[in-house]
């Protein structure tokens, strides 16, 4: 709450600063004007009867210029500053206050408070952070040639931005690639390959480097690219999974011969091990669900350290598939750790289970009249865990918000992990009678429990700020991202816009009624000048008329 306090304050103060350098600007330039028109050195008692002279001479037809130009001057900064919010979610205004007026004003700089803060001990929160806003693989991407290019060919648009291709390239080149490739002719070729951004030229390259010889990697990437269905698909990874394997056992014999036969062998393990994942999603894409099962478990028994492919994601989703629910509850209970990084498909999967336990018989009208139950407390408590570790995924779920291709990284906690989540599980939760039912009628009572997300969670650490920059990266451009938490319209987009309609008013009343605009204005500025009147006068009444002389001839 302090902290809540402390931003608020510093928000308040950031538009207080503002409002008033908008006036004092405005307020300098109207003296500026009176100071040209009245260039004679006279007395103050003349100055000031020759500005009301000044006043009472101007025509309708300038204060309809002024209240014109100034309406125009506020509406141009209206667009601008709502340019700048929709594309980078900040006040052009309030990021300059905030970048350089705020430390002259003795404002407290953010890059300097997280420093003091990490020196306090908030360090390790700092890197959770951090590690929150990076972005992974997503385990269940789909086929490029297979899917996301059919959706091409369909729809005319492009489901992957060139961002996320980007990452595809760099995770191909750590995994599929050492750096003994130079050695061996068709692995210089796919080397090669993986750097080249026309998918043409790199289904060339890898057609090149199987006539070379059987080339793991160049059926990848065939696989992957070039296979326009999924029975194709899985045809060309059982042809790279026979040359992977020989090539698997070749240094796996030899890979204590120095580093660069280990460098060798765990290039070749990756390869194999995408291979069998691959072929088990294959499985489980043309209906084979229980053989996709025996294949990730056996994989995931013959490499337990690989945990970076995240496979027992696949597995949860085959499993719900089967509706084999004591097998997920058996994945949950070891992955569902402390110790390891959490998930969309961790976090809903378990609050799925135990809402399937009390959802067919849960009505909201009998639970506010005799409460909830124990295990009915339960689902709900994992479902707001679910939804505070990623805030997004309800919508999907409950089909108020359009799905669209999953993209090939996520990030998690992010509206791509959400998108990632519901895609392949939005029919498990509508198989479990009364779930969905259950999620809408609860999800929303956990931004109760998180008032601040951004600055202390309930169950997890604050929610990271990176994940809309982050998103709009990874997501294509027709996709309209989720925000989370919702920002409201910056102070000074709202003020500009009333700045703008009033001063619009006033010219148009101005125009419309131009003596009756004119009486009013005569008496607000009469009424503006009159304490400035009354002071000068006293202060001329007490100072001597010799020094006041002097001081306006100064």
């Amino acid at each position: 709450m302090a902290e809540a306090a402390t931003g608020f304050l510093e928000q308040l103060k950031s538009c207080i600063v503002w409002s008033w350098t908008y006036l004092w600007t405005v307020w300098f330039f109207i003296v500026l004007f009176l100071v040209y028109i009245l260039r004679v050195p006279l007395k103050i008692n003349d100055n000031l009867s020759t500005v009301s002279m000044f006043l009472n001479t101007l025509t309708p037809k300038f204060y309809v210029a002024l209240t014109g130009t100034s309406s125009l001057i506020s509406g141009l900064i209206l667009i601008f500053e709502w340019w700048y919010f929709r594309k980078y979610g900040t006040s052009f205004i309030e990021q300059v206050s905030v970048s350089h007026l705020r430390p002259l004003l003795g404002g407290v700089d953010n890059n300097s408070s997280n420093n003091s803060n990490s020196s306090n001990g908030d360090s390790d929160s700092n890197r959770q952070s951090v590690s929150e806003c990076k972005v992974w693989r997503n385990p269940l991407n789909l086929f490029r040639g297979a899917e996301y290019n059919r959706y091409t060919w369909v729809t005319g648009r492009e489901p992957l931005t060139y961002y996320d291709m980007n990452l595809s390239a760099q995770d191909h080149q750590t995994f599929f690639t050492c750096d003994s490739d130079h050695l061996r002719p068709a692995d210089a070729i796919m080397q090669k390959a993986w750097r080249e951004r026309n998918p043409q030229a790199r289904i060339s390259a890898a057609h090149e480097a199987l006539e070379i010889n059987e080339c793991a990697t160049a059926y990848i990437l065939l696989a992957e690219e070039e296979a326009t269905t999924i029975a194709e698909a899985e045809k060309l990874f059982k042809q790279a999974l026979k040359a992977g394997d020989g090539c698997y056992r070749r240094s796996q014999q030899l890979q204590h011969h120095g580093s660069q036969y280990e460098a060798q062998h765990r290039r070749d393990t990756n390869v194999l091990v995408y291979i069998k994942r691959r072929l088990a999603m294959c499985a489980r894409r043309l209906g084979r669900t229980r053989e996709a099962v025996k294949m990730m478990r056996d994989l995931m028994k013959e490499f337990p350290l690989l945990s970076m492919f995240n496979i027992h994601e696949n597995l949860l989703e085959a499993l719900l598939e089967l509706q084999a629910y004591a097998d997920v509850q058996a994945v949950l209970a070891k992955y569902d750790d402390i110790s390891l990084p959490k998930s969309a498909t961790i976090c809903y999967t378990a609050a799925l289970l135990k809402a399937r336990a009390v959802s067919d018989k849960f009505s909201p009208e009998a639970a506010s009249r005799r409460g909830l139950s124990t295990a009915e407390m339960n689902a709900v408590e994992a479902i707001h865990r679910a939804v505070e570790f990623n805030p997004h995924v309800p919508k999907y779920l409950l089909e108020m918000k359009s799905l669209i291709l999953p993209p090939e990284h996520i990030l998690k906690r992010g509206d791509s992990e959400a998108i990632a989540y519901a895609f392949f599980h939005l029919a498990h939760w509508k198989r479990v009678e009364g779930a969905l039912n259950l999620l809408h009628c609860t999800w929303e009572g956990t931004f109760r429990m998180i008032p601040y997300p951004l600055e202390k969670g309930h169950l997890f650490y604050p929610y990271p700020i990176c994940t809309e920059t982050a998103d709009r990266e990874l997501l294509p451009s027709f996709h309209e991202v989720s925000v989370y938490p919702k920002k409201e319209l910056p102070f000074f987009i709202l003020f500009t816009a009333g700045l703008c309609s009033f001063t619009a008013m006033l010219a148009l009343l101005t125009h419309q009624f131009p003596e009756l605009m004119g009486v009013f204005a005569k008496a607000f500025l009469s009424t503006l000048f009159a304490p400035l009147n009354f002071i000068m006068e006293k202060v001329e009444s007490i100072l001597p008329s010799s020094l006041w002389h002097q001081l306006t001839r100064i």
